[in-house]
């Protein structure tokens, strides 16, 4: 399937779906959402889908992310990096990670369904607008932004799930992040034409792929105005438990330092015996080594922290104003 204009191509064949309910009572997969009512179902979707920070901030995604939408490891390549696997239904979590964790969004029910994809996300008579071609401006927007995050969403799934490994781990019934009853030859049929989803078809969000939720946290302070994107601690004891480690080593420089200089200041006074003018000089020299290598230690650590920032943001600008310059070659040949 070659790629596809929004609003007329579904973005799998309707032979490879995966989800062949009858669509007359309430969503697939959700019993508690009537499929009538198409305002509430149009609201819901949209909160289902729809990063409203992440697409507020997603101009300046650059600075804290690989600027790829196919920077999103395998399920096998997260576990290789000791991340668990945590499920999320919130759409600002999904390909977030922070440490040891990376929250994912299960692939609901009725997105594996060609005839939603056709009546209610693509259709210009969508049943979320009451099947009815008036002029509704603000309606039609949130609609727009329903199709383009759910296809950029749909398409994370290519890369997430690449080998039958990743599929294994995403049928466990631990994390289930596909419905079941589905086998990995299905799976490749539905899937096998993602890429043909392109960016100018997604929401900016998913211009991009993997997001540090670390960096999230420290440039929402300067995006949103907010202290944290999103709370992974709930208990101070674990809030706290993030500056014991650097504390600690700041004391023990610095209290290193100081017992160097009080072994310095405390051997002056042996000076005017000779008995003792060699423990003097060994005394004098092992605490200025001691302060040097501290400073030294110091130092390395600081030069290392800048050479590493440096590097990021000379690679963040590279990708940026590259892609930037390839994208003005191409629409000049065009």
């Amino acid at each position: 399937m070659a790629a596809f204009a929004l609003r007329t191509n579904v973005p799998f064949a309707e032979e490879f779906q995966l989800c062949k309910e009858n669509l007359a009572g309430s969503l697939p997969g959700h019993p508690r959402i009537p499929l009538q009512e198409g305002a509430q179902l149009r609201e819901w979707l949209y909160r289902e889908f729809w990063a409203v920070d992440l697409e507020h901030i997603a101009p300046r995604l650059w600075i804290m992310s690989t600027q790829s939408s196919a920077n999103v490891s395998a399920l096998h390549q997260q576990r290789v990096r000791g991340r668990a696997i945590v499920i999320t239904e919130d759409p600002r979590l999904h390909l977030v990670w922070i440490y040891d964790r990376v929250f994912i969004k299960p692939l609901p029910k009725y997105l594996l369904s060609h005839k939603f994809w056709a009546e209610f996300m693509l259709s210009e008579r969508s049943r979320l607008l009451g099947g009815s071609l008036e002029n509704h401006p603000e309606e039609h927007q949130t609609m727009n932004k329903i199709r383009r995050s759910a296809l950029g969403f749909l398409r994370t799934y290519y890369h997430l799930i690449r080998h039958e490994s990743d599929f294994e781990i995403a049928c466990n019934q631990e994390v289930r992040l596909i419905p079941a009853g589905i086998t990995w030859e299905q799976f490749c049929n539905f899937s096998k034409d993602f890429l043909s989803i392109k960016d100018d078809s997604v929401s900016e969000r998913y211009h991009y792929g993997e997001i540090r939720l670390t960096r999230l946290n420290f440039y929402s302070k300067f995006l949103r105005g907010k202290l944290h994107y999103a709370r992974v601690h709930e208990q101070y004891g674990a809030v706290f438990a993030r500056f014991y480690a650097p504390l600690l080593f700041v004391f023990g420089i610095i209290s290193l330092i100081l017992s160097a200089m009080q072994v310095e200041l405390g051997v002056e006074t042996l000076l005017t015996t000779a008995q003792w003018q060699s423990f003097w000089h060994a005394s004098r020299w092992f605490a200025i080594i001691t302060i040097l290598g501290m400073t030294l230690v110091t130092t390395l650590l600081f030069s290392l922290f800048v050479s590493l920032t440096v590097d990021e943001w000379v690679f963040a600008l590279r990708k940026r104003y590259g892609k930037s310059s390839n994208a003005k070659a191409r629409l000049s040949a065009a």
